[in-house]
């Protein structure tokens, strides 16, 4: 079936459809990664985005129920080069297309993605439309028009838990599956602040020894202290962190008083909390192949990235400094506190199906819950 992407400032590509039929809006953006359309798929972070994948051929491993990071699919659209409908894989269960039809996600392939990665390169990610039903370009663009910008907008609220849950699974071992560690041996209590998390962030800490609560987005503070936690963990999510001036003044009430670890839209909202503030990036960083350095210990790593918005580190004051620096953009993609237990970063240490290069973070914070802890004693 025929399918058109129409962006907001007029560009149209034609293609043909795979997945749902019907329409779907949002904002397009490219994601570099070769591998992890699943991850993709299933990453909260895309809410109202419709991501277009640079490697030309997807869908030959079709999908499996393992490497979800969430319980459904939140992007709005997927915009591929060729769709491989016949997958050789394992562990796959089903088709790509298949899995976007269950969950009412619109495709379109066929289409030159590297000629429309080139455009949102130069004139940066924005509105569209991917449609099977109207075909007429001036109507599309006028759709695309008319959806809200992704500034401004507080999406995390739609893709957090409504009540509070423990995790208590880990990583996945090649022939075991799923790892469940046994409850007793949990050294550290984590409270986790569910902003749209993905599944093997929550992994990599009970594997890092954490017993790991997690908590909806607007969780009280004092609700959260009362437990005696060892530690706050802010996590992923979509849309712009400004809007969210509730979750930013209850960040506020740990600060100083209990270790906090930030990743991704936790690590912006952490910026926020500590006087800062955040800028749109004029197409983000999406894929799993982007080079940062720990400046700590001036070593590069590889690092899987999904985001549109960063910390302006020159907006806070003295009392943090930059930990890590993306090496194609220079934005910031760390943060520390000089004097409190305080650190974060923008890029995924828990990437999955990888680079892992990053994973290191989750000692880190360990180490610094035991550290403040042996402070308290």
């Amino acid at each position: 079936m025929k399918a058109v992407l129409a962006l907001a400032d007029g560009r149209i590509f034609e293609g043909k459809s795979f997945g749902s039929n019907g329409e779907a809006t949002g904002e397009v953006v490219f994601n570099t990664a070769m591998s992890g359309y699943q991850e993709v798929l299933t990453d909260p972070s895309y809410r109202g985005q419709m991501v277009t994948m640079t490697y030309p051929q997807i869908g030959n491993t079709g999908v499996n129920p393992e490497d979800v990071e969430s319980a459904q699919l939140y992007l709005s659209g997927f915009i591929v080069k060729e769709y491989h409908n016949y997958y050789s894989n394992w562990r796959a269960t089903m088709s790509l297309s298949s899995y976007m039809q269950e969950n009412g996600v619109v495709g379109i392939q066929g289409i030159d993605t590297r000629a429309l990665t080139r455009h949102l390169r130069d004139n940066g990610a924005q509105n569209g439309i991917i449609s099977t039903l109207d075909f007429d370009s001036n109507s599309l663009v006028r759709k695309a028009r008319a959806v809200p910008s992704m500034a401004g907008l507080d999406l995390a609220s739609g893709v957090t838990c409504k009540e509070p849950y423990l995790w208590t699974e880990g990583l996945w071992q090649l022939g075991e599956g799923y790892s469940h560690p046994t409850p007793g041996t949990f050294r550290y209590k984590v409270l986790a602040y569910d902003f749209g998390i993905k599944f093997n962030i929550l992994r990599c800490l009970v594997s890092a020894g954490c017993e790991v609560t997690v908590v909806p987005a607007t969780f009280p503070a004092e609700k959260a202290l009362a437990i005696a936690p060892d530690g706050i963990f802010l996590s992923n999510g979509p849309g712009d962190p400004e809007p969210m001036t509730e979750v930013i003044e209850n960040i506020r009430k740990f600060i100083g008083k209990i270790p906090i670890f930030g990743i991704c839209l936790g690590h912006q909202l952490l910026g926020l909390a500590l006087g800062g503030q955040t800028i749109k990036l004029k197409f983000g960083n999406h894929g799993s192949n982007l080079p940062v350095m720990d400046l700590s210990t001036r070593q590069v790593e590889i690092t899987a990235q999904n985001h549109g918005f960063s910390v302006d580190i020159s907006s806070l004051s003295s009392s943090c400094e930059l930990a890590h620096e993306n090496l194609n953009d220079q934005t910031v993609e760390g943060m520390r506190h000089r004097d409190l237990p305080i650190f974060s970063v923008q890029h995924h240490p828990e990437a999955s199906p990888g680079p892992h290069d990053s994973r290191y973070l989750f000692s880190r914070f360990v180490e610094m819950m035991e550290q403040f802890k042996n402070g308290k004693e």
